[in-house]
């Protein structure tokens, strides 16, 4: 065995202490080497970096709404709205809130955040957008002259503007310029404006709860608004005592002092918005700014930005919708002020290809009222196509046969009745569509496979949002469901678009001031439901124009379809009343719903307003119109003949009957539905078949040119 070679004790570990020495040597040359560079460069950059004249490089651009033309303005976004003040007139209570809720070091800091700083580098590393805590100093910088990107030479340019800024101006001088930069909301910029804008009063007259809540808004303008919703009020309240404890912790506070408004929000006054949101048009900018911050736009970008915007609104159209609502509004009211006050029209048109809304009456006023275009109320018979497209789904046909007079569903324990309490004895599906009888489609729900349930998750194919009333119940096709006119007149553009849809939409596209394009709506199409099935819904409908319950709309001059409807409350105190009434039609280039309701909230019986209030009456003669302008210039364009499913012989109805024939369906489903307690189930849902008389404006004179 070979012996072990001789090894002087201790040489192993002094060489390898020393290799270690020289490793962490060459480190600490390197680390050096790198810092020395690094400051250099940082060094010649801070040096030669210099600031902007903030008067020259800090610019006010008015955001601009336009029509789709791109050229006719609808309005304007509120230009920087600012009273600057000097340091001197600014309270105290706010100078020491916006330090407590935005940069409790701020005059001690060297004007950027050193944990800031490393949240960015680290932010960096990962490859991920510059984040990192901001001092006021750094905003300030931000909002005067830099972008609002998340990159990390705009990170590296701020931290050195406002090292360069902490060292050339005053705390006093910043603080100065910040609060009265920084936006607030509602088109405010700076505390002054902003405090009117708010709380309808000068800043130097905030008490400290109000002036903690105002400058609290500026950590995330809009959407601390508490009058936009309660989500936004609790998100303000938890900022409010973020800031309330940053004064305390600070000493500007004691704890009896926080106590006494810790726990709930001063009270903000009704303020009255802009004036240029003011009548019919303001529905229009208010949905394009609703719009806009739902794809990520900032309240700042919007008020203040310079942005092009182009809507999908027509302002012929428009102008024709404003028109035809408030003219029959007037007419049906009989010319009573007071009257037409409680009588809401609401209308919202659709581009069938695009989706984008052509034209839209929210009511006369937006500052004074909800925009009924988009409230969603009861639909009545203009719900029965969604429940037609159901059964075509699952293999009915529109010469199917079904109950036309009164009968108690099985399991329940109140008849379905007709319009006049008429009786058709056995009718095809189509005769049912025609005339909308609504025996037979609560008769078609019991034989289809989980009819009711069906129905629903069609119509939330077709486009419509679920909202209240949409319980799977056998009376589902007399329109319990509730849709606003926007959804409704998606819905069926869906039907004239051979089963494609494409989401509602009022924005087609946004520039910046530069002309860069930021936005552009999506308008690809999906084909949500068969083609055939949407076809021979809407060939079904045009039978309801041409010799059904809207038939005195089948002289227009041009191929339309759609369906009336009119929803009653039969357990409303003091007996039945008429809750809603509507008109949907289309072409097949324009959908458009039209709705009337009555009363504040939309509830009140149109009855007292004009008796016998039908969707055939008001809300056809708006539509009819309405669609005279709209489709002007447009190509004359059938809808498509119907595939299998239907003759194309035009069925003739049976003899109807007044009286009762009989009190059980024949083909109903033996699974009984239940139906919700006190809902409008059992009342007639459309007018009787024949021409209303007495209704105004019958038609409106003449028809579109080139008809």
């Amino acid at each position: 065995m070979a012996e072990p070679s001789k090894r002087t004790p201790g040489t192993s570990g002094r060489k390898k202490k020393s290799g270690w020495r020289r490793f962490f040597t060459w480190l600490g040359i390197t680390v050096l080497a790198l810092v020395v560079a690094g400051g250099t460069v940082v060094g010649v950059a801070y040096a030669t970096v210099k600031l902007p004249d903030p008067n020259a490089d800090f610019q006010t651009n008015t955001s601009f709404v336009y029509y789709r033309d791109g050229k006719e303005k609808i309005g304007s976004y509120q230009i920087q709205n600012r009273q600057s003040l000097p340091y001197d007139k600014i309270p105290q209570n706010v100078k020491d809130a916006i330090v407590a809720g935005e940069n409790r070091s701020f005059w001690t800091d060297p004007g950027f955040s050193v944990s800031g700083m490393t949240r960015a580098v680290i932010s960096v590393l990962r490859g991920e957008d510059v984040v990192g805590g901001s001092t006021i100093t750094q905003q300030y910088i931000k909002v005067m002259y830099l972008t609002q990107d998340k990159s990390y030479t705009r990170k590296f340019t701020e931290i050195l503007l406002a090292a360069k800024m902490g060292n050339e101006l005053s705390k006093e001088q910043i603080l100065e310029g910040y609060l009265n930069t920084v936006y607030f909301g509602r088109g405010a910029y700076g505390v002054e404006a902003a405090s009117l804008a708010f709380f309808n009063k000068p800043v130097a007259k905030l008490n400290d709860a109000q002036a903690i809540a105002l400058t609290a808004m500026a950590n995330d303008p809009g959407n601390l608004d508490p009058s936009r919703g309660d989500k936004q009020a609790a998100d303000l309240l938890e900022r409010y005592q973020y800031t309330i404890n940053g004064l305390v912790e600070m000493g500007k506070m004691t704890d009896a002092e926080k106590a006494k408004i810790y726990y709930e929000l001063p009270k903000f006054p009704k303020v009255e918005r802009d004036s240029q949101f003011g009548g019919p048009k303001g529905y229009l900018l208010n949905m394009v700014q609703e719009e806009l911050r739902a794809k990520g736009f900032t309240d700042q970008q919007i008020s203040g930005g310079g942005l092009n915007i182009v809507t999908t609104f027509d302002a012929k159209a428009q102008e024709a919708a404003v028109k035809a609502a408030q003219t029959i509004t007037s007419q049906t009211a009989g010319g009573n002020a007071k009257k037409a006050a409680k009588l809401h029209a609401g209308l919202a048109s659709i581009d069938v290809d695009s989706g984008g809304i052509v034209a839209l009456y929210g009511g006369p006023d937006f500052l004074k009222g909800r925009n009924w275009a988009t409230t969603p109320r009861a639909t009545g018979s203009t719900f029965k196509p969604y429940a037609l497209g159901t059964a075509l789904t699952q293999g009915f046909t529109l010469n199917d046969v079904f109950n036309g007079s009164q009968f108690t569903p099985p399991g329940e324990g109140v008849p379905v009745r007709n319009a006049g309490d008429s009786n058709y004895g056995r009718v095809t599906l189509q005769q049912a569509t025609t005339h909308s009888i609504n025996t037979a489609f609560v008769d078609l729900e019991g034989n289809m496979k989980n009819g009711p349930a069906e129905t629903l998750k069609f119509a939330q194919k077709v486009g419509l949002p679920k909202e209240g009333g949409w319980n799977p119940v056998s009376r589902v096709p007399l329109g319990i469901p509730e849709v606003s006119p926007v959804y409704q007149a998606s819905g069926y553009a869906t039907f004239a678009n051979g089963g494609k849809h494409v989401p509602p939409h009022v924005v087609a596209q946004v520039k910046d001031a530069s002309g860069a394009v930021l936005y552009k709506a999506d308008t690809h199409a999906d084909q949500v439901i068969d083609a055939d099935v949407a076809n021979d819904v809407a060939y079904a409908l045009t039978h309801v124009v041409q010799d059904g319950t809207a038939s005195r709309a089948g002289g227009m001059g041009f191929p339309i379809a759609g369906k009336t409807g009119t929803a009653y409350d039969r357990a409303a105190k003091g007996g039945s009343k008429t809750t809603a009434c509507w008109f949907v039609g289309m072409s097949k280039q324009i959908s458009t719903a039209v709705m009337f309701v009555a009363g504040k909230n939309g509830t009140d019986d149109l009855n007292k307003i004009y008796p016998g209030f039908f969707g055939a009456g008001p809300p056809l003669s708006t539509w009819m119109s309405y669609m005279q302008v709209a489709q002007q210039g447009l190509k004359d364009i059938s809808f498509d003949p119907p595939t299998h499913r239907v003759s194309t012989q035009t069925p003739t109805l049976p003899p109807r009957t007044t009286r009762p024939t009989a009190t059980k369906s024949p083909t109903a489903s033996a699974t009984p539905t239940a139906t919700p307690t006190g809902k409008p189930t059992d009342e007639p849902t459309d007018e009787p078949t024949g021409q209303p008389s007495n209704r105004p404006s019958e038609r409106p004179s003449g028809k579109p040119s080139g008809r």
